[in-house]
């Protein structure tokens, strides 16, 4: 029995052993693995310095990883303020600006708006600098609503990306830059491009042309500019079918006619010559055969550029439909993602011009001078019109200077006068002709007055009855004034009452001649009601009031 005991103590202590020395070896000689560290997360070297700057610099970003943007936001300004000569001063200056973009809300954006400008001020020259103008214009992209409300944020995003793209061409931002610019343009494009289709559907096609005409000129890679051509084509073909209408000599119809339709054949032209791939450069052709003009012919590199441009735009989907829908900002889907963007629009074409240059054809046309189109010139002044006087300055013939003239102050004191303008003589009242001829004037003469010399010279004969032209007024010639006229006397006032009447009478003046009294009616109980004469009962008889 002992013996069996023995043995099985021996194999449970060998077990134990073999179970426990390899844990024991391994454990002994386990190599603890080296955490891998990122250098390049880290916009600067040196991961493990322990320096107060860095320190402040780490926990700001851990602060702002989280959430914590105020915390963030002390944190870097404690750096900046403390250690003014810190390699770590740049990007705090920059992160700054972060924490207020990451939290979001119009005041945030705003504040961040100034501490990337701050930012551009101090380091001009600077990697980033870029990142800094870049995050400016995502400020207004992220505003941006849709292309029927407030443009006011696309614009300023379209302004802050071309500063982007012009003052860092070689920055690694310039492609995202682009990227957003042509989004951008995308929606102001939308929006001149939806009022021009509402101004046509309203038969307003000098509106209609002037917005389309817009949008073709400034955003050639607008996903529908092809349509506002064809729209700008169908608006001077109606303006030619008004003015064969028109009720003017047929040489004059016929010229007006070939003008209108020679500006929808251009508008239908360039979208076959530009957009040979577009969706709807099948009507532009069959506009241009129905009117029996030539198809022209696009260039190959015309082909390749707007086969990249159509290969570029995304298609509609369900979910960017619900965006659309639901959201505020506006939907960017089928802007282009290849191609130049504009970097400086043309002058935007004005309603006015586009009527200014019809009115220029129908003035020609009735003239029988050939239509060009061009703005109406001014009428040349006649060289009668110069010498008489009656033509109105010019810059050619500017209005010669009023003259002015001495005259003789009230008093008549010496040396004491008044200027007068005197307008030149033949000349309109009001008007100063240029080249016109002028009267000489007579020489001033100094009227005696209160005051003045015995010896002073007496006015001529033949002005000795005139009337002065400056009637004299002041101290020197008093001049006493109208007596006060009363105002008469009011008619008395007489009231006729008829006969049997119950309405009070009132008397304007006794017999005394003082205001009578008023005199009441009689009461009448069966025509009138009042509480005052209800039936005395009881005790009240005996009041005699």
């Amino acid at each position: 029995m002992n013996r069996l005991l023995i043995r099985t103590s021996t194999v449970c202590l060998a077990l134990v052993i073999a179970l426990s020395s390899p844990y024991a070896f391994a454990k002994e000689h386990a190599k603890k693995k080296k955490k891998n560290v990122d250098l390049s997360a880290n916009p600067l070297a040196n991961v493990n310095s322990k320096q107060p700057d860095k320190e402040l610099f780490d926990k700001a970003m851990v602060a702002m990883k989280h959430g914590r943007y105020d915390v963030a936001r002390l944190d870097l300004q404690t750096l900046l303020n403390t250690y003014p000569e810190s390699e770590y001063d740049m990007r705090a200056k920059l992160a700054v600006g972060d924490t207020w973009f990451k939290e979001g809300g119009s005041a945030a954006l705003t504040q961040a708006e100034s501490e990337y400008k701050d930012f551009i001020t101090f380091f001009p020259n600077t990697p980033e600098a870029a990142e800094a103008q870049m995050k400016v214009g995502d400020i207004y992209f992220q505003q941006m609503e849709k292309p029927d409300r407030d443009p006011q944020n696309a614009v300023h995003a379209e302004q802050e990306y071309r500063t982007m793209l012009e003052q860092f061409p070689d920055s690694p931002l310039v492609p995202r830059a682009k990227q957003r610019l042509r989004e951008t343009q995308e929606v102001l494009a939308q929006r001149q491009f939806e009022i021009g289709e509402f101004y046509a559907t309203r038969e307003q096609w000098a509106a209609s042309i002037a917005r389309l005409q817009t949008v073709a000129d400034s955003y050639p890679l607008f996903s529908h500019t092809d349509q506002a051509l064809i729209t700008i084509g169908d608006a001077y073909a109606q303006e030619a079918q008004i003015m064969s209408r028109a009720k003017i000599p047929e040489k004059a119809k016929a010229e007006l006619a070939k003008h209108y339709n020679d500006r929808a054949a251009a508008a239908w032209s360039r979208v076959v010559s530009r957009y040979p791939l577009a969706p709807h450069v099948e009507d532009a052709k069959d506009r241009l055969i129905a009117m029996g003009r030539p198809l022209p012919e696009p260039s190959a590199q015309a082909l390749a550029e707007n086969q990249a441009e159509e290969d570029s735009r995304v298609n509609f989907r369900l979910g960017s439909r619900a965006v659309q829908l639901l959201g505020r900002g506006p939907n960017t889907v089928r802007a282009a993602r290849v191609g130049e963007p504009s970097l400086n629009s043309p002058p935007p074409t004005l309603a006015p011009e586009v009527v200014k240059e019809g009115t220029t054809a129908w003035a020609q046309a009735l003239t029988g001078k050939p239509v060009t189109g061009i703005a109406a010139q001014a009428p040349a002044t006649t060289n009668a019109a110069i010498d008489n006087g009656t033509a109105p300055p010019t810059s050619e013939h500017p209005a010669a200077p009023s003259t002015f003239e001495e005259v003789p102050d009230a008093t008549g004191a010496p040396g004491s006068t008044v200027t007068v303008q005197v307008p030149s003589e033949g000349a309109p009242t009001g008007s100063s002709a240029a080249g016109a001829s002028r009267a000489t004037p007579a020489p001033a003469t100094e009227v005696p007055g209160e005051g003045a010399p015995a010896n002073a010279a007496p006015a001529p004969a033949e002005h000795s009855n005139a009337e002065p032209l400056v009637k004299p007024v002041g101290p020197g010639t008093p001049q006493p004034l109208p007596a006060v006229e009363k105002p008469a006397e009011a008619p008395q006032q007489v009231n006729q009452v008829p006969a049997g009447g119950n309405a009070q009478v009132q008397t304007g003046a006794n017999a005394s001649g003082k205001p009578g009294k008023k005199k009441k009616a009689p009461y009448d109980k069966k025509d009138e009601s009042s509480s005052k004469h209800k039936k005395k009962t009881g005790l009240d008889k005996l009041n005699p009031l």
